[in-house]
């Protein structure tokens, strides 16, 4: 299974690229491979004039399409996302979320822009048929940095939030989790023990 996650960043090593990092690991665990696309893995020129007969652009359109799911990643400029996430998001079809759960990540200055998520992102995606919106992560930059490897390092309240939006974004894509197939067996257990 595949997600594709849209950078919507003018910078290749953001903050919010970092969010997309932690989440490729926690989706790796459970068999979903996550690809990463950007502003910058296009030619400007397609992306300033919209050439939807330019080879990067078709292939970013079968990407979306083939995707099972989207996390959709972008830092928040003056209560607004990003021009470069509005540019990409352009390129996909009338439509083109259609059957696709989708995560919003969103990185901020301050706790102020969370409201970005809901008022200004939320309803481009739905504009575009998403099946289902997650209700997404917003993180302070100041919880985001790295450690002596260059390794994403997230402030501990702001994992736990990042890893339960991951699991409960592979239950979307239909992926159980370890701790949702625990619940199950307990529920069977259960159901069991009742039955006697």
């Amino acid at each position: 299974m595949t997600v594709l996650a849209i950078l919507g960043s003018p910078s290749k090593t953001s903050r919010t690229a970092r969010l997309i990092e932690r989440s490729r690991s926690t989706l790796a665990e459970l068999d979903i491979e996550l690809q990463t696309i950007s502003v910058y893995d296009f030619p400007a020129e397609a992306l300033l004039y919209g050439h939807f007969d330019n080879p990067a652009v078709q292939d970013f359109q079968r990407r979306v399409s083939k995707a099972s799911g989207l996390i959709i990643a972008t830092p928040v400029y003056k209560a607004a996302y990003a021009g470069a996430l509005k540019i990409l998001l352009d390129l996909i079809p009338e439509g083109g979320l259609a059957g696709k759960p989708v995560l919003p990540l969103v990185s901020g200055g301050s706790p102020g822009h969370l409201l970005a998520v809901d008022y200004s992102i939320k309803p481009v995606l739905a504009a575009l048929k998403a099946s289902e919106i997650h209700q997404g992560v917003f993180a302070v930059e100041s919880q985001i940095g790295v450690d002596e490897q260059g390794t994403a390092r997230l402030a501990d309240e702001l994992e736990q939030r990042l890893q339960q939006a991951v699991h409960d974004f592979a239950a979307l894509l239909g992926v159980s989790t370890p701790a949702r197939q625990a619940l199950r067996h307990a529920d069977d257990f259960i159901s069991r023990l009742i039955s006697l």
